[in-house]
């Protein structure tokens, strides 16, 4: 019986035009390209919070505002957008929804889902003023990071073991053949990845910034969309 009420649920949202939430995907049209993210169904907190905003336009016209060469892209900061849809006024005052500045639970799910490169992670304060690691509600960032050799990863490994974070076999492998960020697994809530257009994240890593790891070029997002 349980499991025919569950099948005319999913049946009479497909008749009123929903989408299935599991495996979304999100399409960001960048003015330098187009990037498409699939959102984990380990962290649903994360992936409806994600899925919402996409819905409601909200990352449209924000900059990817902080980019650091082999190491990540970071978008979603509301103080980014265009002066028109500006969160702020002339002053610097926020005048934007308040709910854009809350955080969210923690869903760190380490080590199904972890730092490789073309993950999508959520944006943080740090531990001190931070202790249960709660994500931003609105920015986040994308892995690009570094490969890494086996003497490399070791003492990647020594640094992790003291918080406690061990790397199973096929975490290092990835590390050591596609590259990523290990040193943030287990700190931070990965909720995603980059399944199209990981060419156009290699290239927005590259650009040049200034002292404030922002690009001297804005890269912004045009549109943000659920695809799937």
């Amino acid at each position: 019986m349980k499991k025919l009420i569950i099948i005319l649920l999913a049946f009479m949202a497909v008749a009123c035009g929903e989408k299935p939430i599991e495996n979304a995907e999100v399409k960001l049209t960048t003015t330098m390209g187009e990037i498409t993210v699939r959102l984990s169904d380990l962290t649903p907190g994360h992936r409806d919070n994600f899925l919402q905003l996409t819905e409601e336009g909200y990352f449209d016209g924000l900059l990817f505002h902080r980019v650091i060469g082999d190491f990540m892209i970071q978008g979603g900061d509301p103080r980014t957008r265009d002066i028109k849809g500006s969160e702020f006024d002339a002053n610097g005052e926020e005048t934007g929804n308040p709910r854009y500045w809350e955080k969210i639970p923690a869903e760190i799910n380490f080590p199904q889902l972890y730092h490789r490169r073309g993950a999508l992670a959520a944006a943080r304060e740090g531990d001190f003023v931070n202790p249960e690691r709660k994500s931003s509600r609105t920015q986040f960032y994308i892995v690009w990071g570094r490969t890494f050799d086996a003497e490399q990863l070791a003492r990647m490994e020594q640094r992790l073991a003291m918080q406690g974070i061990t790397l199973p076999e096929n975490v290092r492998e990835a590390y050591m053949n596609e590259g990523g960020t290990p040193h943030l697994d287990g700190q931070y809530t990965v909720f995603g990845e980059v399944v199209e257009g990981l060419e156009i994240v290699d290239k927005i890593q590259s650009v040049i910034t200034d002292d404030m790891d922002r690009p001297v070029e804005d890269v912004r997002i045009l549109k943000a969309e659920r695809v799937k």
